[in-house]
């Protein structure tokens, strides 16, 4: 049945496309929903670790007296601070306290599955010693290779490890905003030079990655590189075959970003929500790999010295963890280090809080997805891959203690219990397809998860969620 529906949907979205295609040469390079092991492992890991770290640590929002609100990695361009200003900054990082272990045992503890680690932010500054370029790792005065010790410490812990890289470079001479005349089309074909130079060393230097999470791709001149964007991924790609990198990589020889001119995805998963998840809920039809990438505050990335406005909890975040597993996406939460190499006491303590609620929960998020069932407002389903259970994960239990489900035609519901407890849960079923979970009156102090197990009416097979298409 869901099949049908998918495929009813992508049908119809094929008729539209063809109505108005283009003839694009330098779209999508891969399968535009891969099944190969390394993607299907993704989608399996569903919750990251994002780091935002560098130069823009150590003013950490504040320059000459004043404090500049928002995110710390553009102080340079809020502040007006030259390029020559801002390169003195790599003779003062030096961090002393940076323990990739230790960071490594504090994902674990959180229970992310990958983490995305910043190798070159908007500012130019290579968190490497990279061949190409004096504005990196060997200019300061510890030297040390701070990539490849994150790259080792996650991997040793079991983690797999994206790296962030942006286009944008305020500090290289030959990058462009636009190409307004031959001498800037020039200057960019050396920066584009560049960028390939830089990305093949970190694939080379850091063969165990799997993956480019890229940035910085909005300008003008980069939705012109189309063709050279579409060759490098291919490149790339050969470099190490099963290498996932995002949406935001690319653009079309149209310039379009994200969707090529006739709505195809390129990249292997969408990255376009940024501190926002799919709103209303059915935003997305989960046909498609995607992830959202979220702050603790409303806008601050790298480590900034106030934080202010809304901060979000512990169970804010897993909310949003579970909304976007429940419709296929993954959740990249981003954590800014100080420039020592230490954590703010808030990010320890979210650590913590959110790794006690997954030790117990991770059940109902890793390797699962979209359940196919009409959401209802105590929470969110997620269904597991490798069977017919169903989870429901309740963050809003209601006065009367009795939890609505309304199951799609031809299904029922066999069972329901909670996960790691004896409690015995009351099942009625009101109307054809629609049930109500009676759950002990009692005071609930944090998201709980039930499991279901859903079979068709004629007792003949199980369900199985949709699958990706």
């Amino acid at each position: 049945m869901y099949r049908l529906l998918i495929l009813l949907f992508c049908s119809l979205s094929t008729v539209t496309v063809s109505a108005q295609s283009k003839n694009v040469r330098y779209g999508q390079v891969s399968p535009q929903v891969r099944q190969d092991p390394a993607m299907q492992k993704f989608r399996q890991n569903r919750f990251g670790q994002f780091i935002h770290w560098g130069l823009f640590s150590i003013p950490a929002g504040e320059w000459k007296g004043k404090i500049y609100p928002g995110a710390s990695e553009f102080l340079k361009s809020y502040a007006d601070i030259s390029t020559e200003d801002w390169a003195q900054l790599r003779y003062q990082f030096d961090p002393v306290n940076y323990d990739p272990v230790e960071w490594a045992g504090y994902a674990r503890q959180m229970g992310v599955k990958y983490a995305t680690f910043t190798t070159k932010h908007h500012d130019g500054f290579c968190l490497w010693p990279s061949k190409y370029t004096d504005f990196d790792m060997d200019e300061t005065p510890s030297k040390r290779d701070l990539v490849g010790e994150f790259v080792k410490a996650y991997n040793d812990a079991g983690i797999d490890v994206y790296l962030y890289y942006s286009i944008l470079d305020w500090h290289h001479p030959d990058w462009r905003y636009s190409l307004e005349n031959k001498e800037d089309s020039v200057a960019f074909d050396r920066f584009r030079d560049y960028v390939k130079d830089q990305m093949t060393e970190l694939v080379q230097r850091y063969p165990t990655i799997k993956g480019f999470w890229i940035d910085g791709t909005w300008d003008e001149s980069w939705k012109k590189s189309g063709k050279f964007s579409y060759e490098l991924e291919v490149c790339l790609k050969k470099l190490s075959p099963d290498l996932i990198i995002n949406s935001r990589f690319r653009a079309d020889e149209y310039g379009a970003r994200h969707f090529d001119s006739n709505g195809v995805l390129m990249g292997d998963y969408e990255s376009g929500y940024e501190r926002r998840l799919p709103s209303p809920y059915d935003t997305i039809v989960p046909t498609r790999d995607w992830e959202a990438v979220m702050t603790i505050p409303e806008n601050i990335w790298g480590y900034h010295k106030q934080w202010e406005g809304h901060i979000k909890s512990s169970y804010e975040l897993i909310e949003m963890l579970t909304r976007c597993v429940a419709l296929n996406g993954n959740f990249l939460l981003n954590f800014g280090p100080k420039a020592d190499g230490s954590f703010k006491e808030e990010e320890i303590r979210l650590f913590k809080e959110i790794g006690r609620w997954i030790h117990t929960y991770g059940n109902a998020i890793f390797d699962c997805g979209y359940a196919g069932f009409e959401r209802q407002d105590w929470g969110y389903y997620t269904a597991c891959r490798n069977g017919n259970t169903v989870n429901m994960v309740v963050f809003n239990v209601p006065v009367s203690r009795m939890l609505r489900i309304k199951l799609p035609a031809k299904l029922q519901l066999s069972s329901a219990k909670f996960t790691h407890s004896s409690e015995k849960i009351r099942v009625d079923e009101s109307v054809k397809g629609e049930y109500f979970l009676h759950i002990p009156d009692k005071e609930y102090k944090e998201p709980f998860v039930i499991e279901i197990e859903v079979k068709n009416a004629d007792g003949n097979g199980i369900y199985y969620m949709p699958p990706l298409i």
